[in-house]
């Protein structure tokens, strides 16, 4: 029987500001653009709950936060600094997974179905590894504790903040059935509205709708959000030897079709990428955008250059891609930059 953990990080980039400015804790506290009282241009990347508390939220404009909490703290991003202390977290539980899959700066899935003889050892095995993090690193995670990877990330997030939610096998059902439609993993607002007018208001209702007919409505992800609502998801925890290329990849926490949030986050996740490339010792010659609307369709948008490691390049290329392609009509779910062609580096090192 397989045991996957998703270990996330608590309010990361906040996290990360605690451990060098201890005198922030307890307090609301942002990490984003200069609010530049309340003029200032740009995007919340992350807050901690204390924000929360007043209606801050993630991808939030700067300046409305600024008018909610003017005396909050705020501070500016720190890329190479949150991407160090990221590092040390993924390297104190690397070791405690049979398999390890990164998927973010924050965020890690574990396959520990080796370390342990019995699903009921799951909690206590996640307790180690929290305990782990928080002694080698100082910051606070949530874990979820599924059969598969959808049910560990759905159990991370009933977990927050800095605790542990295990499903079992057997417990997936009643786990899911009374659940609102709209909090299902990959279901946006505006599917979830569609869904609450076909009858579908639970996710214990979606389970038990017809395929065929979700296929009609809905495309091929009509079959995938029926699989999901049964808790089913054959994906396999991946770790990756060689690198073929580099990318990073975010979900807004609502569709958005908010040019300067997109942009922000465009930007964030360049200079995420531009870190690991770096690190690889590798440059790059193609830049690829990719955006995923809120009905689920994903295209991608690819540019080649001559080779570079230049931050610069990276985050203006994908930047254009965005403003060439994008459906402006649309609202986008997801996206994600990715550098492939890669070579081995040569050339001064470049400053984000």
């Amino acid at each position: 029987m397989r045991t996957v953990l998703l270990v996330d990080m608590d309010y990361f980039y906040v996290a990360c500001e605690e451990l060098r400015h201890p005198e922030i804790k307890g307090v609301p506290a942002v990490v984003g653009m200069d609010p530049k009282g309340g003029s200032g241009r740009g995007v919340v990347m992350t807050c901690n709950y204390e924000a929360r508390k007043f209606g801050i939220r993630s991808g939030m404009p700067i300046s409305m936060a600024y008018r909610i909490k003017p005396d909050a703290i705020y501070l500016p991003l720190d890329y190479y600094y949150y991407d160090r202390i990221s590092a040390k977290v993924m390297a104190a539980i690397k070791p405690l997974a049979g398999k390890f899959e990164q998927v973010s700066v924050d965020e890690a899935y574990m396959d520990v179905s080796a370390k342990i003889a019995h699903a009921s050892e799951a909690l206590e095995y996640a307790m180690t590894v929290q305990k782990r993090v928080l002694d080698d690193v100082g910051i606070k995670c949530s874990i979820g504790i599924g059969p598969n990877k959808l049910i560990a990330k759905m159990a991370c997030e009933s977990a927050k903040p800095a605790g542990i939610k295990q499903v079992k096998e057997e417990e997936v059902g009643e786990f899911l059935k009374d659940m609102e439609v709209g909090k299902l993993y990959g279901i946006g607002e505006k599917t979830a509205q569609k869904l609450r007018k076909l009858g579908y208001s639970t996710v214990g209702q979606l389970s038990k709708a017809n395929m065929m007919r979700m296929m009609e409505l809905f495309g091929a992800f009509g079959a995938e959000m029926v699989r999901n609502a049964k808790g089913i998801d054959d994906s396999a925890v991946v770790e990756n030897y060689g690198i073929k290329s580099i990318g990073r990849e975010f979900t807004f926490d609502s569709d958005t079709d908010s040019g300067m949030e997109i942009e922000a986050r465009i930007g964030e996740l360049g200079r995420g990428v531009s870190l690991e490339v770096s690190k690889s010792k590798k440059s790059f010659k193609t830049i690829t955008l990719k955006l995923r609307y809120a009905d689920f369709t994903e295209h991608l948008h690819s540019k080649s250059i001559k080779v570079t490691d230049s931050p610069e390049m990276l985050i203006s290329t994908a930047v254009n891609l965005y403003r060439q392609n994008a459906d402006r009509s649309r609202k986008i779910r997801k996206i994600g930059v990715r550098v492939s062609n890669l070579v081995d580096y040569s050339g001064q090192k470049k400053i984000i």
